[in-house]
């Protein structure tokens, strides 16, 4: 695998670490508040990260990702934990399959990094264009969670 793509993977386990370490110490019921002025809560932007870059790997490969069944009605893209109507994975399962979601996925893509498939969204092209994507977005939901965490604090 050439540096590069470790140099990614690295990233994603990286960034990835960084998000659990930031919902440590966070407790079921902390996990639900939505404060005012925001849609979602901590649960949503945490199962909403690990959809996210299956949905983009699958939306490039064109093959079945890997994501229990409700995961799109409870954490795709518009939904928000008023609509659920079910219930969803506890935060620590979310948290385990975080945790497992990188070294899945460099097992699964590892190899087939710059495959090229039909451009999608943005134009990209390749795997590895996917990732990059994710990891900013993960970024922005990390954002979120921090300011959740800071208007739970300080209720």
């Amino acid at each position: 695998m050439k540096k590069r793509h470790e140099v990614l993977f690295n990233q994603l386990k990286s960034y990835r670490s960084e998000v659990l370490g930031v919902v440590d110490n966070v407790s079921e019921k902390e996990a639900e508040i939505v404060p005012k002025g925001f849609k979602n809560n901590i649960r949503w932007n945490l199962g909403h990260i690990y959809l996210d870059q299956y949905l983009w790997l699958q939306a490039m490969t064109k093959e079945k990702a890997d994501v229990p069944e409700q995961f799109n009605s409870w954490f795709g893209f518009g939904t928000s934990p008023s609509d659920f109507d079910t219930e969803t994975p506890s935060l620590e399962e979310l948290k385990l399959l975080l945790k497992k979601q990188p070294a899945q996925i460099k097992e699964v893509y590892g190899d087939r990094i710059e495959e090229e498939f039909p451009a999608i969204d943005m134009g990209m092209e390749t795997i590895e264009q996917v990732l990059v994507r994710t990891v900013f977005h993960e970024g922005m939901h990390l954002q979120a969670i921090l300011d959740l965490k800071k208007c739970i604090e300080n209720r």
